[in-house]
């Protein structure tokens, strides 16, 4: 689909309320399909009337057809919701057979009535459904398996409940079960029925379900599966060559480069977004990378990306300036969702009444015997870059790796030997581990531009004394002017604004209410705490916003960002494989005295 006639179809607003409608109309006949199958006294209809006429295998498979046909028109409606081609196929091809089984069965017309709305609906609107179909792994068969074998399972069993008058004895549950279990590979279960039509009526449903799972199940398992979230070498090749250009616009450009995100290019090549594809949100990160000239292009090309796959775009984390070009070129939405903490290496100082609490933490900790180093990572040898990775993994306070927007999610890779490393180091008081360096607590860093450098990972051993983190940073912002680096970015504070005005003279009723509640939610989610530790070290604040299509999306849009962050895990677990890093240090740093516990410059809940 050439982009040209993407803009046309999108500009025709005469048919877009039409998917919604037509998922919503969809769920409600396949819905009033399983009723009317499951239940009998719903099926009092044309049917019943030409019972004489008809043999009995005609009426209960035409019971049968229209309970499996009603199942698979609820698992559509939210494909056809989303505009899926595959989905309004498969849709037109099942209305006329439901709507035939609904005229036969129901004495009132009217879900027939809805059938035919429908299928009339979708011939005349039929542009409006022109997304691809979505990227799957085999991993969706076995979904599929579970979800559709516990729901024809609790099926089965209604099925049976609902002729009590014809069943002969007294079935226990065990017996039901065993029944619905055999019903659904074919064979006859110890339940009996003294009418041969109900007896035929309970065995074409249990079959038909179970025949619905097997071949839905088989299909999604044959399917060419999809390869997970990858940054091949050529494009982290080209993006590597914007970021040398462009790299000083955007503090988390270097972010892009994690290997388990997609990335799409302008059609001059000068411009790229990084993204992955979370949940049916195809979900950017930071700004675009490249010529500021050149983003409209590329933003262009991820809408409709987005667009022929029905995706709801979003972008979380962007600068200002991001969400100014995203807003005005894709027509989306902006909403603050906290700040970036940077400090310029060049006014940093210890001096004064504002530093007095983090001068007297970093001197204790200095009299306690830590010592620091800031290094390149390519300055590094292979054994202490294994050291450290090794220190990293056992440090971290998760067994979820986390990170998306700003985790790069490795160390000491060949290709990041700009990355800077700050290590704290202790001497063990016994001399039981000969090969025990010392190494106390870790900050690495990523580049951000020629002379910046931006938070990845921070994390320092559980038994180590409180206030390490303290003192890595400003030894890392002591020793930057030497590096070259000039600006450092620090941890991210979700709606730092509102906690900052909330508690200022004359905040209004709303927003001390809110501050309130992110304070409620602070007992859980490292909030005010990751606010009040950046704020020790006297930043400057650059706001950070999420980007949006409508507020109807945010829901889908925040479930999107936390399974992308890892805060919030909906798939099978993933092994961890060595290497792979974030920036989760296990240590909250509100106050040096307070004991060791996790907190991310990630985007928190």
């Amino acid at each position: 689909m050439s982009g040209a006639s993407l803009r046309a179809r999108l500009a025709s607003v005469s048919y877009g309320w039409v998917p919604a409608t037509a998922g919503f109309l969809c769920l409600l006949a396949g819905a009033l399909d399983i009723v009317g199958a499951i239940f009998p006294h719903m099926r009092r209809g044309r049917i019943h009337t030409l019972t004489v006429a008809l043999p009995g295998a005609v009426s209960t498979l035409a019971t049968a057809a229209s309970l499996i046909t009603g199942v698979l028109m609820v698992m559509l409606a939210h494909a056809l919701r989303r505009r899926k081609r595959r989905a309004w196929r498969a849709v037109v091809v099942l209305l006329p057979v439901g709507a035939v089984l609904q005229a036969l069965r129901w004495h009132e017309h009217g879900p027939a009535v809805i059938t035919v709305v429908l299928f009339v609906l979708l011939l005349v609107a039929r542009r409006q459904f022109y997304a691809l179909s979505d990227p799957r792994t085999r991993r969706r068969a076995v979904w599929n398996f579970l979800a559709l074998g516990v729901f024809s399972v609790g099926a089965g069993l209604l099925i049976l409940g609902a002729h009590p008058k014809t069943e002969i004895g007294d079935p226990s549950w065990a017996d039901r079960l065993r029944h619905v279990a055999y019903g659904l590979v074919g064979i006859e279960g110890p339940v009996h029925y003294a009418s041969d039509r109900t007896a035929d009526l309970v065995y074409f449903s249990l079959a038909g379900l179970g025949l619905l799972t097997a071949c839905t199940t088989i299909y999604l398992a044959l399917r060419p599966s999809v390869l997970s979230p990858h940054l091949g070498e050529e494009d982290e090749r080209r993006l590597r060559a914007l970021l040398e250009r462009h790299g000083r616009q955007d503090s988390l450009g270097y972010f892009a480069l994690r290997r388990d995100k997609n990335v799409i290019f302008s059609a001059s090549g000068k411009a790229a977004v990084a993204y992955r594809v979370v949940s049916g949100v195809m979900l950017a990160s930071g700004d675009p990378i490249g010529d500021v000239e050149a983003w409209p292009g590329a933003i262009r090309e991820f809408m409709e990306t987005a667009a022929r796959h029905a995706w709801v775009p979003a972008v979380m984390g962007c600068s200002e300036t991001g969400g100014e070009v995203w807003t005005r070129e894709a027509g989306l939405a902006a909403l603050e969702i906290g700040d970036e903490a940077i400090v310029d290496t060049k006014e940093f100082t210890l001096q004064g009444r504002a530093m007095r609490n983090v001068r007297q933490m970093v001197n204790r900790i200095e009299r306690a015997g830590y010592t620091c180093r800031m290094r390149r990572v390519r300055d590094l040898p292979d054994a202490e870059k294994a050291e450290i990775r090794h220190a990293a993994d056992s440090w971290r306070g998760t067994e979820t790796e986390r990170g998306f927007s700003m985790a790069l999610g490795r160390f000491g890779d060949a290709t990041d030997g700009d990355c800077v490393v700050v290590t704290a180091h202790k001497m063990p008081d016994t001399d039981d581990d000969p090969h025990d360096s010392g190494i106390r607590a870790i900050l690495h860093f990523v580049p951000w531009g020629p002379d910046g450098i931006s938070l990845d990972l921070m994390r320092r051993d559980r038994e180590a004394d409180p206030g390490l983190n303290e003192l890595l940073i400003v030894h890392a912002l002591r020793q930057a002017p030497e590096h070259g680096i000039s600006t450092v970015s620090l941890n991210f504070a979700m709606f730092r604004a509102a906690l900052a005005r909330g508690e200022r003279l004359g905040a209004g009723p709303v927003l001390r209410v809110w501050r309130g509640l992110l304070l409620f939610l602070s007992r859980w989610f490292q909030i005010e705490s990751l606010y009040k530790f950046n704020g020790k070290f006297q930043p400057r604040w650059e706001p950070r916003f999420l980007v949006y299509p409508t507020a109807r999306d945010l829901p889908r849009i925040s479930v999107a960002a936390l399974q992308a962050e890892a805060f919030l895990t909906l798939s099978w677990p993933t092994p961890r494989w060595p290497g792979k890093r974030d920036r989760t240090p296990t240590d909250a740093p509100v106050v040096a005295e307070t004991p060791p516990a996790a907190t991310t410059r990630t985007p928190a809940p």
